[in-house]
């Protein structure tokens, strides 16, 4: 079978990317992979990619390239919708690369990773690949517009995968699709090459974009709290983004310069985290929480805000980690400390995230997605089925509605 994922840019860094990579590698066990980059803005991807996994991009955006001097590439995107956060890094050539690769596609399944691209998906694959789109933002996340566009097109496609059930069940709620499964999956994350931390490092460390959404700066404040009653511990925050001044000055501010540090962007995490004894994650939403799993596979207890929708779906609170309220420095510096205070608890944490986290080996979700291929394929008939009865009750409705006014 021949499987192809559309990723917005595989050369760049994020959870989508890591995720998409991890499935593509264990897919590739028994299957022929294929990662279709919308964009290329390097010469190499940042992660590494299993050489069994092809990776073919559409428009190099990079000015040496023959691309760059395409008039397309300079004309906003028609297709792709303009509700997409996305949108102003599109254009006619994106729209275009696109339709002509998905036309020609010869894939049994193609995987769509982002909701601009699952447009394309939708627009373009042939109707005898099953076309999946997968969710890696959340419902609540896209604007109304965009809401409007994904259920007109999400309706024609085999399955909606969210990374969630908290997700899926918001998508199932307000945005039903007749004959499309809708199901949550969650991200696999494979065991990582490092030893599984004993706890003693007196070091919390945090991963991610820094973007206001994180709140880094919540845990820098909370971690003035730390400091004060715990000198000897620090904190490292890893990644990049337009926060990062921001951040800089509130550290400076707080005359943490010795204790806290921004260390830029690592991959792979993991190495990183082993070399701490706690996690934190502040964030105000997550999608999932990659993050949260990448330190549990370290055997590493997380801090993580209860925030919509992932984390309380990861960490059983008290048990391989701690929950506390969303935006409250105070419960954050609370749990903190209290995993600082209490080494024990800290070190059966760690070996509880250790065992939770194997829930997310990518081999038994690659066979979930195996079981879902052959699930779509022996229900072709019945779901479209259900799709024109929703069809044709719709047109009633509407019938009705106008011979009563």
């Amino acid at each position: 079978m021949k499987i192809v994922f559309l990723i917005h840019n595989v050369f760049g860094i994020g959870g989508t990317i890591r995720t998409t990579l991890n499935l593509a590698t264990a897919l590739a066990d028994a299957h022929q992979v294929e990662i279709v980059s919308m964009l290329r803005h390097r010469e190499h991807p940042r992660f590494a990619i299993d050489p069994r996994v092809t990776v073919v991009p559409l428009v190099d955006t990079r000015e040496s390239s023959a691309d760059a001097a395409n008039p397309l590439l300079h004309e906003p995107a028609e297709v792709f919708p303009a509700a997409e956060k996305r949108h102003r890094q599109y254009s006619r050539l994106t729209d275009q690369r696109a339709e002509e690769y998905l036309r020609s596609c010869d894939a049994d399944v193609i995987i769509g990773t982002r909701p601009g691209v699952n447009v394309y998906l939708a627009r373009f694959a042939p109707p005898r690949a099953l076309r999946i789109a997968q969710e890696h933002l959340t419902f609540s996340a896209h604007s109304k517009k965009l809401r409007a566009v994904l259920a007109r097109h999400y309706r024609t496609l085999d399955a909606v995968i969210t990374t969630t059930e908290a997700d899926a069940a918001a998508y199932r709620a307000k945005m039903p699709l007749p004959g499309v499964q809708v199901l949550a999956v969650p991200n696999s994350v494979p065991e990582p090459d490092v030893e599984p931390n004993d706890g003693t490092a007196k070091v919390i460390a945090a991963a991610g974009r820094l973007v206001p959404s994180k709140r880094f700066d919540l845990l820098i404040e909370a971690f003035a709290q730390v400091a004060a009653e715990h000198p000897d511990w620090s904190l490292r925050i890893y990644g990049a983004g337009t926060d990062k001044e921001r951040l800089q000055q509130l550290i400076d501010r707080l005359a943490l310069q010795q204790r806290a540090a921004l260390m830029g962007a690592r991959s792979p995490i993991e190495a990183e985290f082993a070399k701490a004894s706690i996690v934190a994650v502040a964030s105000d939403a997550e999608s999932f929480g990659m993050t949260i799993v990448e330190a549990m596979r370290c055997g590493i207890p997380v801090v993580s805000t209860d925030c919509p929708l992932g984390p309380a779906e990861i960490i059983h609170d008290g048990v391989d980690g701690r929950l506390v309220p969303v935006g409250d420095r105070k419960a954050m510096a609370t749990a903190l400390l209290d995993l600082i205070a209490d080494e024990p608890t800290r070190r059966a944490m760690g070996h509880a995230a250790l065992a939770a986290a194997r829930r997310f080996d990518p081999a038994p979700i690659a066979h979930t997605y195996d079981a879902l291929f052959a699930a779509l394929d022996a229900t072709r008939r019945s779901r479209a089925w259900q799709r024109q009865q929703a069809l044709w009750r719709g047109r009633l409705r509407r019938l009705i509605r106008k011979l009563r006014r």
